[in-house]
């Protein structure tokens, strides 16, 4: 048989965990062209077009629109036409037992395919003799043959790791037919049988009635205590949610998911999806989370969970900025710079005065790195949420330069075309809703940065300047830091250092 190609889920940037089939852009039965557009992902930060790597024909999808899956799942499979529609079914069978773990696969043997941009060229899926049924009220029974304990560099499932755990059955003894060489449950099965044993018959559904919905003990389940705690309520089990939380662990919205998708509305509320009537009087309309706001929620919640933020405030007179800003726009052609632009350069250049604020945390390791040029993250909000490109080396680009990358960025991610390193890193984000009037506010920290400035709006106030009553055009400022890595003082010198910058404008175009 032909050769089979399998489209998987790519890996976008070293963040993405998992990606979301928003649109398939071609139909089965399509052929494709290197460079062709496939379909389009959405993952917690961009939507981005899946390009084709090779010529083929797309024969079968796997993931449908809506389908949220881990990296390097499959999605999609392509075969000549030689290949009959029962062997691509086959192999479609073959991959559903890998399409749902939401952990990286192991490092794949040298002699096992290799994914690259997206796809892995892969071996026609074998040919498996159907088990025979069980009889009921058997258990499984294991011959002696294939007993033992399995080594740590066995290529296998997690599912038929942990099977192969409970009936200390050594994976070495069994063989793979997984996709890439990995051992599956179906396989773990299929040698019991093959060796003369016997294999209990699948359980029976929830006594809820409800397909698919877990009886298991789910008490060794890690979950955060809130997680447990809805799910008791709710009549969740731990061993039916994805566990997108911090350290892999179920979090609340992935319990709230889980009920959503076993206890689905009564058909009446069904036929207009996008509300609810509360006490048959007021409507109440339901907006899932988007991938992005489910990595905002989760990162944000994460970052004023652990780190201790800590928080200046200062005000800055902007009148000579605002002069040099007007003489900037009206005498050099092509260049209309906004108050922004000089406060991401302000702020970079500070940052390379203050290098104890020009860091990223690794929490992890436990150490800080510090860089000698400033990354500076500009917050911009969209409809789905928030997301901060990055003006990389702002301190060495003049605002003419800055300027123009802000609004290149800016409109690059409001189309959804934003690339991972357009906005993967950054040593310091700056957010401004001075534009929505707003005069000051808090901002809390984007991890793994150690500092975040807020922007308020510029104000004309009253002021005393030498005895006198005089109008000053005035900005508040407030720089939120983490102190486990950024003390007091050091806030306070960047602000000072800044504060230089803004107020005299002059020193950043030397």
């Amino acid at each position: 048989m032909s050769e089979l190609s399998v489209i998987e889920i790519p890996k976008w940037g070293l963040s993405m965990e998992e990606g979301t089939i928003v649109e398939w852009l071609i139909d089965e039965g399509t052929e494709f062209a290197k460079g062709d557009l496939l379909c389009e992902i959405e993952t917690s930060k961009i939507t981005n077009q899946l390009e084709a790597p090779f010529d083929g024909l797309l024969r079968r999808i796997i993931a449908k629109p809506g389908d949220t899956l881990p990296v390097n799942a499959p999605i999609a499979i392509s075969a000549p036409t030689s290949v009959s529609d029962a062997d691509v079914d086959r192999f479609a069978t073959a991959l559903a037992g890998t399409t749902h773990t939401a952990s990286p696969a192991p490092s794949r043997p040298e002699s096992a395919a290799t994914a690259t941009s997206g796809v892995v060229q892969s071996a026609p899926a074998p040919t498996r003799t159907a088990m025979p049924a069980s009889p009921p009220g058997a258990t499984t029974v294991v011959p002696d043959l294939l007993r033992g304990k399995t080594a740590g560099d066995v290529f296998a499932t997690r599912h038929a790791l942990r099977l192969a755990d409970e009936l200390s059955i050594d994976l070495a003894r069994v063989t793979p037919t997984g996709r890439g060489g990995r051992v599956s449950v179906a396989d773990v099965e299929q040698a019991i049988l093959d060796a003369g044993g016997a294999v209990a018959a699948k359980p029976r559904a929830a006594r809820s009635g409800i397909p698919g919905k877990s009886t298991r003990d789910d008490s060794g389940v890690a979950a955060t205590p809130v997680a447990r705690r809805l799910a008791g309520i709710l009549g969740i089990n731990l061993h039916d949610c994805r566990a997108t939380g911090s350290r892999g662990r179920v979090c609340e919205a992935d319990v709230r998911d889980a009920a959503r998708r076993f206890n689905p509305e009564p058909a009446a509320a069904t036929s207009t999806p996008s509300a609810a009537v509360i006490d048959n009087a007021r409507p109440v309309e339901t907006i899932p989370l988007s991938v992005m706001r489910k990595a905002i929620a989760s990162r944000l919640q994460e970052s004023k969970r652990n780190a201790p933020h800590f928080r200046l405030t200062v005000d800055l007179t902007i009148d000579d900025l605002l002069r040099l800003r007007n003489e900037i726009n009206a005498t050099v052609a092509g260049v209309k710079l906004s108050v922004n632009d000089f406060i991401v350069k302000a702020a970079a250049m500070a940052l390379v005065k203050v290098p104890d604020v020009n860091i990223q945390y690794d929490e992890q390791g436990q150490s800080v790195l510090r860089y000698a040029s400033a990354d500076v993250s500009v917050a911009v909000a969209l409809p789905a949420g928030l997301i901060t490109p990055i003006v990389r080396g702002a301190d060495g680009k003049s605002l003419a330069e800055i300027s123009a990358e802000v609004a290149a960025l800016v409109t690059k991610a409001k189309a959804g075309t934003l690339q991972p390193d357009d906005f993967q890193g950054g040593t310091f984000t700056v957010s401004n809703l001075g534009m929505f009037g707003v005069r000051e506010f808090d901002a809390i920290i984007n991890p793994p940065q150690g500092a975040i400035l807020a922007v308020g709006a510029a104000t004309e106030r009253p002021t005393i300047v030498d005895g006198a009553l005089t109008s000053t055009t005035v900005m508040t400022v407030t720089l939120s830091c983490d102190h486990r890595v950024i003390d007091g003082a050091t806030g306070a010198k960047f602000l000072q250092q800044m504060r230089a910058y803004v107020e005299s404008p002059a020193l950043m175009l030397v």
